[in-house]
């Protein structure tokens, strides 16, 4: 049997935009409404250590801190200069007000100049690393919710060796 050819060529079937254009709307508000903003963590202005033969940064002695940490990384001391400040949140809101007096008050111009130095133990846990230095940067204002800074530069100590390693 022999088949007509159409003299127009093969027929073209119209592609219909709209469900394609539907599906695009429906896959945009679907990432719009299901987006999660992050705040922001802290911003903290962090000098890290260099390596040997750096001097200070700044004209003022810096405040040091000392966390110590047990053998399964918990906290077990905070030190500032030689006073102990024991472990646990207690020690971070002393640690917290250890700060505030030797800066003397929140803002104050040379605050800006201060500097603290962690010095912690390799095992100690990150959580706590972090507990102190939002210890030492400031603290939240109870009236009004702002953040109050007492210091705006802390800088790590070269890192300790691990025990027994």
């Amino acid at each position: 049997m022999k088949l007509k050819k159409s003299s127009g060529g093969p027929a073209k079937i119209p592609i219909d935009m709209t469900p394609m254009i539907d599906c695009v709307f429906q896959l945009i508000i679907f990432f719009m409404l299901t987006l999660k903003i992050r705040a922001n963590e802290g911003d903290f202005n962090i000098n890290m250590p260099l390596g040997q033969g750096v001097g200070q940064s700044s004209e003022l002695p810096p405040i040091k801190v000392r966390l110590e940490a047990r053998p399964d990384g918990s906290l077990r001391n905070i030190a500032i200069g030689q006073r102990s400040l024991g472990d646990g949140p207690r020690a971070y809101a002393l640690l917290n007000q250890e700060v505030l007096n030797l800066v003397g008050r929140p803002g104050a111009a040379f605050s800006k100049e201060i500097e603290v130095e962690l010095d912690a133990d390799y095992e100690l846990h990150y959580q706590d690393v972090v507990s102190a230095m939002s210890a030492c940067t400031g603290k939240v204002d109870e009236k009004t919710g702002n953040p109050v800074r007492f210091i705006e530069k802390i800088k790590f100590a070269p890192p300790r060796p691990k025990k027994g390693g």
